[in-house]
């Protein structure tokens, strides 16, 4: 699914308008009509008290169309103009007047914190003050506003996205924000709400058709991809009835250090899950025992005792997968930047292996075009300084793809990966995976996809979508807080299987 920005979605509305030959005010209606059909089907007419807080701007006209639909419809509706400025657009005077036309009591207007209303905790609020339009700092009673209805506690429904988030930049006050339990965005979704400073502020995310033009949204690739199980189905390759194991390549994880030798177990037996022929662990002597033991299946050659010193490999790997648990040791940086400029293998580099890239940018030099870089938040500063948002972060993480040919993803809720200009959005995944070697079981996973052949930025998405979906697969057996990164790696397997399911199938893992 497209991810727009606010621009695009002003010219998709553009061009609805102009080639179904409707007006603005009719489109608002298409819009605004669709949420209310959203809340009645949940509502059934329940004797609930419903507040909307409409802004002057457009967002406002479709609060005003929500709260006439409601009266019409005989809810008990109080509707609050929230008069911050001295314009109004011509789609909200229009709804103004229909809506006076057919309520019992006009909208009250809101000028200062005298005039707020007592909301209840079992009221309900509809938030359609500012939208995606918003484009300047809040005036300070309406930030007071805003706390207001946070403050009490009431089921919020945000039209469009909550207010007092931009589109493009993070919010000015972070408590200045609307905490909405749904938000209910038109046609496609915004990056803002998949970003971890500005994602929190919704719980619940719904994309509602609006029947913009069809042409346009084809024509146009937008600012991302959301990625979901329609997205990553395509990039599954099947296996030949007559393959070997030499078919689906030889990868090699790279890493460990004493007292973190489960880093590679994890990685290896990930890449092995996920569908490479064969995987060798390159490992400190140390460790040898212990994933010799808990991966069986595996290959493994030792190097020193404590930590690697030197990498060398007597065959070409398909991938290598490395940095789990490296250590960050002299000998371990040396090793690791002579394995660089001789390394022809396509390479997944995790952990230390960024944090001593971060170190020695020189190294960056070396890497092969396409290169999966995998960091956390903090390796990533390491790797390419502060931001000031996460919106300046994906500017400075697209830059970096573009300087150095690299693919980067950012792991996180919503990972994201990035390949120069390109962003793509995971939709898999929940806050059990937050664990200890995740992201280990992540990198091996992607190196396994690289090995069989796919194409770097295919592993990535590809890899990222299906991390997550095993996550969810175990999460949903054992909960979020008994998750752990071995539960993922038991899951790869169902995480395959269920792209081949539809909901509600017998065959659909649980």
């Amino acid at each position: 699914m497209k991810i727009f920005s606010a621009q695009q979605m002003r010219m998709a509305d553009e061009a609805t308008i102009a080639n179904e030959k409707i007006s603005s005010l009719e489109l608002m209606e298409r819009a605004a009509t669709k949420i209310f059909d959203l809340i009645h089907n949940r509502l059934q007419g329940a004797p609930v008290l419903i507040h909307v807080f409409c802004g002057i701007g457009n967002n406002g006209g479709d609060g005003l169309v929500i709260s006439r639909l409601l009266v019409t419809h005989g809810y008990q509706v109080k509707t609050y103009i929230v008069n911050f400025s001295d314009n109004r657009s011509k789609d909200f005077l229009a709804n103004y007047d229909r809506l006076k036309e057919i309520a019992k009591e006009w909208p009250i207007q809101l000028k200062s914190e005298e005039d707020f209303p007592e909301i209840q905790p079992q009221d309900m609020v509809i938030d359609a003050i500012f939208g995606v339009g918003l484009n300047r700092p809040l005036v300070s009673w309406v930030i007071s506003l805003i706390k207001h209805i946070n403050n009490s506690k009431s089921f919020t429904l945000s039209v469009d996205m909550p207010s007092g988030l931009y589109a493009d930049k993070g919010p000015d006050d972070v408590e200045g924000v609307i905490f909405a339990a749904v938000t209910v965005t038109f046609q496609l979704p915004k990056l803002v709400f998949f970003l971890p400073q500005t994602g929190s502020y919704t719980q619940e995310l719904e994309v509602i058709d609006i029947g913009l033009d069809s042409v346009f949204l084809a024509q146009h690739s937008g600012v991302g991809e959301l990625i979901n199980k329609a997205e990553v189905l395509p990039l599954y390759r099947s296996r030949s009835k007559f393959s070997h194991k030499g078919t689906y390549g030889h990868c090699v994880l790279v890493g460990g250090s004493y007292g973190k030798i489960g880093s590679v177990a994890l990685a290896t037996k990930a890449a092995l899950r996920t569908g490479a022929g064969l995987a060798t662990a390159y490992i400190p002597e140390c460790g040898y025992e212990t994933v010799q033991t808990s991966v069986p299946e595996a290959m493994v050659i030792t190097n020193d005792d404590d930590e690697l010193a030197e990498i060398h490999l007597d065959f070409e790997p398909s991938a290598v997968g490395i940095g789990i648990g490296l250590g960050t040791g002299k000998k371990t940086i040396k090793a690791f930047g002579e394995f660089l400029k001789k390394n022809t293998s396509q390479l997944v580099i995790d952990a230390d292996g960024i944090n001593i890239m971060a170190k020695h940018p020189e190294f960056l030099e070396y890497i092969p075009e396409k290169t999966i870089l995998t960091p956390h938040p903090k390796e990533l500063e390491r790797l390419i300084g502060t931001w000031k948002d996460d919106f300046d972060k994906i500017e400075k993480v697209k830059a970096f793809s573009k300087q150095h040919h690299c693919i980067v993803i950012i792991k996180g809720a919503n990972s994201i990966t990035i390949a120069g200009d390109q962003i793509y959005v995971n939709n898999t995944g929940n806050p059990g995976m937050a664990t200890a070697g995740s992201g280990d079981v992540l990198t091996g996973m992607i190196t396994g996809l690289l090995s069989q052949g796919y194409d770097p930025l295919h592993a990535a998405v590809f890899g990222v979508y299906l991390h997550g979906s095993a996550g969810d697969i175990a999460a949903r057996k054992v909960g979020f807080e008994a998750l752990i990164a071995s539960d993922i790696i038991s899951h790869i397997g169902a995480s395959f299987l269920e792209l081949f399911t539809t909901p509600g199938t017998a065959n659909e893992q649980s």
